[in-house]
């Protein structure tokens, strides 16, 4: 496996992945949304996910990714969440920031709701069960292992919860929504660390 990373001004972050599973790039500005270089996985509902997150979360993300789709979609998606997780762990390494933000967002009849600690110490709470299990071709038991890959390389708790809806569509999506807006808000730049302990971790 080899992983590169790029420096660039501010908080903007450009890191590349890739195994013989998957090759990866992105660029992530968490400060400015922009046009960006779009999102590309070629898996078109977690494309659509990855867009809600970022546009919502007010975040330019530019992501491209090719794997081994003849198998299934499982170490694309799993993989760019690591990816993303590392894009925000070196975010925190470049300066203070608020740590803790939460969101709840509808989308028609479902409502989702995420809580986000950047805390230093991975860990995922999730509880959505969707009554279809897949939205066209993608499956949606493929969303919990990436976001256990995020919170894992980004180290931050991560509680997300579909409260209820009837559309697994619907609730997914606002389940991105959610995350974009409450992740953004939690990297937001801060004057000094939020810890007792006076550091995180």
């Amino acid at each position: 496996m080899e992983e590169r990373g790029t420096a660039l001004a501010g908080r903007i972050v450009a890191l590349t992945r890739k195994t013989k599973e998957t090759d990866i790039s992105l660029t992530l500005d968490p400060d400015s949304r922009g046009e960006g270089g779009g999102i590309g996985t070629g898996v078109g509902f977690f494309d659509h996910l990855l867009t809600a997150f970022s546009f919502h979360g007010g975040m330019t993300l530019s992501l491209k990714a090719t794997g081994d789709l003849d198998v299934d979609a499982h170490h694309v998606v799993e993989d760019t969440g690591l990816l993303l997780g590392d894009a925000f762990s070196q975010i925190l390494a470049k300066g203070p920031v608020r740590r803790f933000a939460h969101a709840v967002i509808p989308m028609d009849e479902a409502l989702s709701e995420v809580s986000v600690d950047v805390s230093g110490l991975p860990c995922l709470a999730y509880r959505t069960v969707f009554p279809q299990p897949r939205v066209g071709d993608f499956d949606l038991s493929l969303l919990k292992e990436f976001l256990m890959a995020f919170s894992s390389r980004a180290r931050i708790s991560l509680h997300a919860e579909t409260r209820y809806g009837e559309n697994s569509h619907h609730m997914a999506e606002s389940l991105f929504k959610a995350l974009g807006k409450a992740v953004a808000a939690a990297y937001g730049q801060a004057e000094d660390t939020l810890s007792t302990k006076g550091s995180l971790g």
